[in-house]
């Protein structure tokens, strides 16, 4: 691992430094049962290596935090020792909270001073390409306290009265215009005191860091997401992600 304190290769010194906090102390049961999600075999490596490598695979960040479930930090260290990552980029174990919002407070604890970016990544999105990666901390570097990248939709959504019960019709009550919305990937990238300022105020439940942002009243910007960046839920995306992993390996030697 190299020494924290080296600047980032492709920055210049008075660039912002940039830290990646990967919360992976989820179970992910849509999955089925067996492993955490987050240590699920793709391509026989654990889908959390693949995120790992996927955020040190940019020259801009120099830290990668992972936020282990609570009783499985030591696995989870020994499982990124076991595996080769970029000697540029130092790694961060601690053990995670009871939910995701708690797993990412306790990571952007651990931060040590000096990295002003700050990366979310779920690891359960294992093949974000390094341009996305890129472009979002470029965003964050222009001024935006919070960036997110994003994909248009490609069907109609529908806005419902939830059922009353699982498997009972839902009465349709509007349809958005599609052309206003985004499907919201990772990672999501932060002005870092705005992120931690986000945490520290919002306590009530959301769906991504973003959202924590946009309740301070701070602007949310989006950049262009990635098809690759797919979020591995259900055994379906397994076996997509398990496709692409292929094909860029053909291709690229990946």
């Amino acid at each position: 691992m190299s020494d924290d304190s080296r600047p980032s290769p492709s920055a210049a010194p008075s660039a912002a430094r940039t830290a990646a906090v990967i919360p992976a102390a989820g179970r992910g049961v849509r999955l089925g049962p067996g492993a955490p999600k987050a240590l699920r075999a793709l391509g026989g490596t654990p889908m959390l290596i693949h995120a790992v490598r996927a955020m040190a695979a940019s020259r801009a960040v120099s830290l990668v935090v992972v936020v282990a479930p609570p009783d499985g930090a030591a696995e989870v260290k020994s499982l990124l020792d076991a595996h080769a990552l970029p000697e540029r980029t130092d790694f961060l174990v601690v053990p995670g909270g009871r939910t995701r919002q708690e797993s990412v407070r306790l990571g952007l604890d651990a931060l040590p001073p000096g990295h002003d970016i700050v990366l979310v990544h779920d690891a359960a999105r294992p093949l974000v390409p390094v341009d996305t990666v890129d472009a979002v901390i470029e965003a964050v570097r222009e001024g935006a306290p919070a960036v997110v990248p994003a994909l248009p939709l490609a069907d109609t959504v529908k806005q419902v009265e939830p059922a009353r019960a699982p498997g009972e019709p839902e009465p349709v009550v509007a349809t958005p215009e599609r052309a206003r919305l985004r499907a919201v990937q990772t990672p999501q990238g932060f002005d870092r005191a705005t992120l931690v300022r986000a945490h520290e105020t919002v306590t009530g439940d959301v769906t991504d860091d973003a959202g924590m942002v946009e309740q301070l009243g701070l602007t949310v910007v989006a950049v262009p997401g990635h098809e690759e960046a797919f979020k591995v839920t259900r055994p379906l995306d397994l076996v997509l992600a398990e496709a692409v992993l292929a094909r860029r390996r053909l291709n690229d030697g990946f």
